[in-house]
């Protein structure tokens, strides 16, 4: 379990390693890789099983060689092994990029605040106010927070609690794996309706029980940092299914809650609204001071999250 602490420790400290080799970057070779072999097949749904299984398996056996051929040398099968938990972490790297956006907002720039927005979420940025760049903000950490941060966690606990430490690496980059896939091919476009199916359905399914810990997890951090858990949980019950996603709008149902201001409501995707439900209430115009709230509310969750594995499973 030290190795998944120390993980933690070192993306707080040194966010997304971006100037060292990427797993994602890895993965997202294995992926083309499989695509350009497995995409012509008429039958796009089975084909996209294929391939699902074919990118797991080729993920599994790549993360575990890596780690067989550094089990010789214990301090590098270590370093293998921490390397590999806290790359699949995206803590940091949340704050890291929303972060800017909060500070062009204070200085009065939201042109610029949108540009850096852009560069975070698919949504268009360029017609929106202050409070449509914040509530965009917002709704990326709650729902990241579960994907990138909580998810990754709850399967590394798991992987650490059939199969020790090199089981935590495995187990979080076949999820990684999974998330990937999700988000190269898992549209609901012309292209990867069928093909993409499998895939989306298989990251629903991994993430199911991590997005309803992990909301819970989220309010009871807030609540830790002095904000209305009542007000949360309401929010969060009522509103934690107003997505397409089965997933989704558990986190961001948690931070709106919290925060006291409302999410959702739809979005431009290239050009064309698309109309979501809202979520949370319309007490207040969201604010600048939001996202740096939701930074707050993403780090006490993270402690909270560290916290438990340490009384659960100790060092």
């Amino acid at each position: 379990m030290m190795y998944i602490i120390a993980a933690v420790f070192l993306d707080a400290l040194f966010g997304d390693p971006r100037k060292l080799p990427h797993p994602v970057g890895g993965v997202g070779l294995i992926i083309r890789f499989w695509e350009k072999r497995l995409y012509r097949k008429e039958d796009k749904k089975q084909a996209g099983m294929i391939f699902c299984g074919a990118v797991l398996a080729t993920t599994g056996a790549a993360v575990g060689s890596v780690l067989l051929l550094a089990s010789s040398i214990p301090p590098l099968h270590g370093a293998a092994v921490l390397y590999l938990l806290y790359a699949a972490l995206a803590w940091r790297s949340l704050k890291d990029e929303t972060l800017p956006v909060a500070l062009s907002l204070f200085n009065g720039d939201l042109p610029r605040a949108r540009e850096e927005l852009a560069g975070v979420v698919g949504r268009d940025t360029q017609c929106l106010d202050e409070a449509g760049t914040v509530r965009a903000a917002v709704e990326t950490i709650g729902e990241n927070f579960i994907d990138g941060v909580f998810s990754v966690l709850f399967y590394a606990a798991l992987g650490h609690a059939l199969c020790g430490a090199a089981g935590a690496a495995v187990l979080v980059w076949l999820f990684k794996a999974a998330s990937t896939m999700d988000s190269m091919v898992g549209y609901d476009n012309e292209r990867y309706h069928d093909f993409g199916y499998a895939c989306a359905k298989l990251d629903d399914a991994l993430n199911f029980i991590p997005a309803r810990l992990g909301g819970a997890v989220v309010i009871l951090a807030g609540a830790c940092l002095g904000y209305p858990p009542l007000r949360g949980w309401r929010i969060f019950l009522r509103d934690r299914k107003k997505h397409r996603s089965p997933n989704s709008a558990h986190g961001e149902s948690a931070f709106a809650g919290l925060l006291g201001i409302r999410l959702g409501g739809g979005a431009s995707y290239g050009g064309v609204f698309e109309a979501r439900p809202e979520i949370g209430d319309d007490a207040r115009a969201p604010e600048a001071a939001d996202i740096l709230r939701a930074h707050s509310v993403l780090d006490a969750s993270v402690a909270l999250c560290a916290l438990a594995l340490l009384l659960l499973f100790g060092l």
